[in-house]
């Protein structure tokens, strides 16, 4: 029997995904755990595969396209079923009935999606076609991405001839069309000389951003930008934070990071070193390795951290898992594929979930400390900052040079109280500070 094949919903906090290719082209036969596409998620790529098994009839997203999750992406047919099958099931959902299946080219992979038909003039919209028959009309859908760049644009979708499927509105439809902002001014006056009173419905849009010189970019938000930025509103706006800082003295540090790199056939990083501290801290405070539901707090058995890496496409914080029990050179060799699979966008969507904390390290350019924001669910974040020579007072009263390395830890006061991060700041130092501890 035909089926369709939906853009699945892999990140619970998302409505939508970005196909980044098709793995398998029309015409071919895939089994129910064949991948048959790559999607970019809020955080991963993510292989997807169909529920059952047949033959690709067709292909309805382009590849770079974003997706509404559980819109239709592709129409499988099953053993023995013709076209006829095909044709069905797509004019059901919106598309054209009367379409071939022929080989997919730009114009025929349709941003198809379970969406209401656009309000159009009668050229695209009911009985458009077929003359007064109602059992041979077809109506015209317009993609949510299409929809979405009309509205940001001010781009009237019932003045536009959609190129997809069934004329079919797509987002290259949307893009050729002539928007608002950038008609000239003799095009933007009535017959008076005065700018035209706005049509009953016409969307509004924000002015663009001011400028001295008038010239501006505008960069697409990709759904990782999106995903990182409704994070981290959500963590401000429904997570206490509150912050307590140190410095750390880390003479012995450095010194052990050169003798482990010297005899070592796998490089430790400062980062490396910091990541056994502060995994080590959450398992000898262990309320502080928790995390924050509605219902309970969470307190966790394993120690598992996440390390900020920055990548072109944003930020990520991969999972180390078991932290607290691992070598500083097996920490140091995870952290190393885990950033060179973040700058190949190749991370699996299970080595981004969970952790109950995460570091984050600026000190590499300079930044001497700041203040980061919590990954929620989770506890805390710690923010490394670069390590430094200043003068210290020392023990018998000498003023003497020293390497110091500031820190500073951002708590979500719901799960943890004041003191408990307290408690874990200083059991972090001293492991910092005494850093033989954690070879053990």
């Amino acid at each position: 029997m035909a089926a369709l094949v939906r853009m699945p919903g892999i990140s619970a906090d998302s409505e939508e995904a970005t196909l980044l290719e098709w793995q398998v082209e029309q015409g071919a036969s895939v089994g129910a755990d064949d991948p048959i596409a790559t999607v970019e998620t809020d955080k991963a790529e993510v292989d997807i595969t169909p529920d059952s098994g047949g033959t690709v009839w067709r292909l309805l997203v382009e590849p770079g396209e974003d997706v509404l999750v559980g819109a239709p992406i592709a129409i499988l047919l099953g053993v023995d079923e013709g076209a006829d099958a095909g044709e069905a099931l797509l004019a059901s959902i919106g598309g054209a009935g009367s379409e071939p299946a022929e080989p997919r080219t730009p114009a025929a992979g349709a941003e198809l999606a379970a969406d209401t038909p656009v309000e159009a003039p009668a050229a695209v919209g009911d009985g458009a076609e077929g003359g007064g028959d109602p059992a041979i009309r077809r109506r015209t859908f317009v993609s949510p991405l299409a929809r979405r760049t009309a509205r940001e644009r001010g781009v009237d979708l019932g003045e536009l001839q959609g190129s997809g499927p069934g004329g079919r509105i797509l987002r290259v439809d949307v893009e050729r069309a002539e928007p608002a902002r950038e008609r000239t001014p003799s095009d933007a006056l009535g017959a008076d000389g005065r700018p035209p009173a706005p049509s009953a419905g016409s969307p509004s849009r924000p002015a663009p951003p001011a400028s001295t010189d008038g010239a501006y970019e505008d960069v697409p938000h990709t759904s990782l930008r999106r995903a990182i930025a409704s994070r981290l509103v959500q963590s401000k706006q429904h997570a206490p934070h509150f912050y307590l800082e140190a410095s750390c003295r880390v003479d012995a540090l450095v010194e052990l990071r050169e003798q482990i790199n010297a005899t070592s056939s796998v490089r430790v990083s400062i980062n490396d070193l910091v990541l056994r501290a502060v995994a080590t801290a959450l398992r000898d405070v262990p309320d502080m390795n928790v995390n924050w539901t509605e219902d309970a707090v969470r307190r966790f058995e394993r120690v598992d951290v996440a390390v900020a890496v920055a990548s072109d496409r944003g930020l990520m914080t991969p999972v180390v898992r078991d932290a607290a029990n691992a070598t500083v050179t097996s920490i140091a060799t995870t952290v190393r594929d885990l950033a060179d699979r973040a700058s190949r966008g190749a991370l699996k969507q299970h080595e981004l979930e969970g952790g109950s904390f995460t570091v984050t390290n600026l000190g590499m350019f300079g930044t001497e400390r700041f203040a980061a924001v919590i990954n929620p669910p989770q506890a805390g974040i710690l923010a490394v900052g670069s390590i430094v020579r200043r003068a210290v007072v020392a023990d018998d009263g000498s003023i003497e040079a020293a390497q110091l390395m500031d820190v500073t830890l951002s708590a979500d006061h719901r799960p943890v109280d004041g003191v408990v991060a307290a408690r874990w700041l200083r059991r972090f130092q001293e492991l910092i500070e005494a850093p033989i501890t954690l070879l053990a």
